[in-house]
């Protein structure tokens, strides 16, 4: 219950329906009450934040690789971070609720218009990844781009990268693989970036491998 003070005119302190009223420093004021929600955890609710969740992981531990990769898709209001996020929610889970998964295949880690390699895979060797492609120069290529290469373990829910493996034009890269993952699967993916920084290409999968100890 609200008290009125200073008679009808003045303010008064508590509740009255969905609005309060208090004092600081002598001055009244009045503010009303958020709106309640209903069901602040609905069906669609519960599957979005899974999603999320689940994306969110895997950006975040490539975090570096994402804020080069999306940086022109970012704008000037969303950072590189939720692009990515929002991008491959969108576009690269799979499945139901609550058995949501990423669709590696999908995942976009880079979106730009520098040219991508027309042949991209990787293959284990001993405590390592090794990344092959087509060197040719098409377009707005140059062997002087550089090869951005990525391997990340989805059980281990850990990455690891090279932002500068070599140039388009030498035509192979390596990653090294933690002794710890021996035997886990890795999901490949790499891109190009201009040699002035300015250009990136759109993502390149290389597959699923299985680390070799080395």
């Amino acid at each position: 219950m609200g008290t009125i003070k200073k008679g009808i005119l003045g303010g008064f302190s508590g509740k009255v329906g969905n609005v309060v009223g208090a004092s600081w420093k002598s001055i009244a004021y009045i503010r009303s009450l958020p709106s309640s929600v209903r069901n602040p955890r609905t069906e669609k609710q519960r599957m979005q934040r899974s999603k999320f969740s689940l994306v969110a992981k895997f950006v975040k531990s490539i975090l570096p690789v994402i804020r080069v990769g999306f940086k022109q898709s970012a704008g000037p209001v969303n950072s590189a971070f939720s692009a990515a996020v929002s991008y491959n929610i969108h576009h690269a889970v799979k499945g139901t609720y609550p058995g949501f998964e990423i669709d590696y295949p999908k995942v976009v880690v880079a979106r730009g218009a520098l040219y991508i390699a027309n042949h991209m895979t990787a293959a284990p060797e001993a405590g390592s990844l090794n990344f092959v492609w087509d060197t040719g120069v098409i377009n707005n290529a140059s062997e002087a781009d550089r090869a951005m290469l990525i391997a990340y373990n989805p059980d281990k829910g850990e990455a690891v990268y090279d932002m500068d493996a070599g140039t388009r034009g030498a035509g192979s890269g390596s990653l090294g693989m933690p002794p710890s993952w021996e035997g886990d699967k890795v999901e490949a993916f790499a891109v190009f970036i201009s040699e002035d920084g300015t250009m990136v290409s759109d993502t390149m999968y290389a597959g699923s491998h299985e680390v070799v100890a080395g």
